[in-house]
């Protein structure tokens, strides 16, 4: 629990933490749909170049990346086998039952991997250098012209911000409850899948109580402070653009002109 890096926000004082919130939001977007063209290992070769650059940007151990990824291994698996056993094609390479593996199946798998892995760490280092009322701050800028055609886009923002501090909150508190259900005889990692199953269900409960109980206390503090409008509120840091965030972008432009030329060529 305490490895998931997505959501949590690590000081620093990086190239990448003095970029501008919207800059970081706006290269992470282009960058994820740039890999949803991804088709070839001249791209996936690219887009990993990229995302190691931004990491080394950061001036964050790649161990810390590494381990934030262990959590989410067992979801990209998931997608793996899927990839590897529904993906028709020819030649095939093993009969598995009722199931069959092609080639097809086996590049599909692989490119899918790397694209989930390279998407996560990517969106992993705009929430590891940008506190979360940054991030709120920058969605709620970048979408201000929503506004004209009655969009709320200071609430929205507002329920990013409370979203994306939460999940650390939770994540602590989730080992924190599993800890004390531990020193009481209770195991999560034994016996078979029903009963581990079951064993969740008694971390559920007090963790779902004190998300309520916490959001309760959010919301009463608000009330308190006199918070009614989020759209009427003023801001305490402006956001600016500097020379560090044109660079980036100039990076990212460079970036997408070399993928566009790669998958032209098909290399």
């Amino acid at each position: 629990m305490n490895n998931i890096m997505i959501g949590r926000f690590v000081p620093g004082s990086s190239w990448v933490h003095r970029l501008d919130p919207r800059t970081k939001m706006i290269v992470t977007f282009v960058f994820i749909f740039v890999m949803l063209f991804a088709s070839s290992w001249g791209t996936y070769a690219l887009s990993a170049v990229f995302v190691v650059l931004a990491i080394r940007l950061t001036q964050q151990p790649f161990k810390l990346y590494w381990d934030g990824l262990k959590p989410i291994f067992w979801l990209i698996l998931f997608t793996v086998v899927l990839q590897l056993f529904l993906t028709p094609g020819t030649p095939v390479v093993l009969h598995v039952g009722p199931l069959q593996v092609t080639w097809p199946g086996i590049l599909n798998a692989i490119y899918v991997m790397i694209r989930f892995t390279l998407i996560i760490l990517m969106s992993t280092i705009m929430t590891l250098s940008t506190p979360p009322t940054s991030i709120a701050n920058a969605l709620e800028s970048l979408l201000a012209p929503l506004n004209k055609i009655h969009v709320p886009v200071a609430e929205l923002a507002l329920m990013l911000s409370i979203a994306l501090r939460f999940v650390p909150l939770l994540m602590d508190e989730t080992q924190k409850i599993m800890n004390a259900q531990k020193s009481r005889g209770m195991s999560f990692s034994t016996g078979g899948p029903i009963k581990r199953a079951r064993a969740i269900v008694p971390l559920l409960i007090p963790l779902f109580v004190g998300a309520l109980q916490r959001a309760l206390d959010l919301a009463n503090a608000m009330e308190i402070r006199g918070f009614k409008d989020a759209a009427s509120r003023t801001k305490y840091r402006i956001l600016l653009y500097g020379r560090q965030d044109v660079v980036a972008f100039i990076g990212t432009l460079i970036f997408v002109l070399i993928f566009i030329g790669i998958k032209i060529s098909g290399v």
